[in-house]
């Protein structure tokens, strides 16, 4: 199956209000760029930011394509993140978010951000616990440049699709109720990948993050 054929299958599946974002760890920019004219892909999600800044070099000469920081975001490289994506949405804990916004301010730089939540425990994934983010609450609406618009979360692997569904609605749900009892609006919610994207889609996801289900089994 083609990247053409595998975007427009995906389509098929998903409303049109959905956001697709293309992860394109190891994948070449030659295929990305089929991605882009082929299946008209705009958003592209990258994880390691040396290989994403070799890729928006090669591919600069293709317009409006947006770039999303979707790896996990060390406190050092956050200047060179803001400067070269305008989404990320792997913000996983305070002190990152509070750096971020100090460094946005000083680049007069708006980034939307989503906050990164384990929605069931799991300790290879970074990010806050449901009751650590509803804590964190009063801290969040200090933030004055960043532009806090979601959450994102990463499932563990292994789960029946049931439990896929509890978990993403329970992120859902917070996300109601901060945007209720707080000054956030958090609209945006990036959930699912190749593997659990449907349930993430049932369950009220804004943004799906997809590799596998593009390009298909990396080698």
């Amino acid at each position: 199956m083609s990247i053409r054929e595998r975007i427009a299958k995906v389509y098929q599946q998903i409303p049109s209000t959905i956001r697709l974002i293309a992860v394109t760890k190891q994948v070449d920019p030659q295929r990305m760029r089929e991605t882009y004219i082929e299946g008209g892909i705009r958003d592209f999600g990258e994880s390691k930011l040396q290989e994403a800044l070799t890729k928006q070099d090669l591919l600069g000469d293709l317009d409006n394509i947006c770039w999303h920081f979707i790896g996990h975001l060390q406190a050092n490289k956050a200047k060179k993140v803001l400067s070269h994506f305008q989404w990320i949405h792997s913000v996983d804990n305070l002190s990152l978010l509070q750096r971020l916004d100090r460094l946005a301010q000083e680049m007069h730089l708006q980034p939307s951000i989503c906050l990164q939540v384990k929605a069931l425990s799991d300790p290879n994934k970074f990010g806050w616990t449901l009751e650590e983010l509803r804590l964190d609450i009063s801290e969040l609406e200090k933030c004055q440049t960043v532009q806090i618009k979601g959450l994102m979360t990463i499932l563990p692997w292994g789960l029946s699709n049931q439990e896929k569904l509890t978990a993403f609605s329970a992120v859902r749900d917070l996300a109601k109720d901060i945007s209720k009892s707080s000054s956030l609006s958090l609209n945006e919610l990036s959930m699912g990948m190749s593997g659990d994207y449907l349930e993430a889609v049932t369950s009220g996801a804004t943004m799906i993050r997809l590799g596998q289900g593009i390009f298909g089994s990396r080698e």
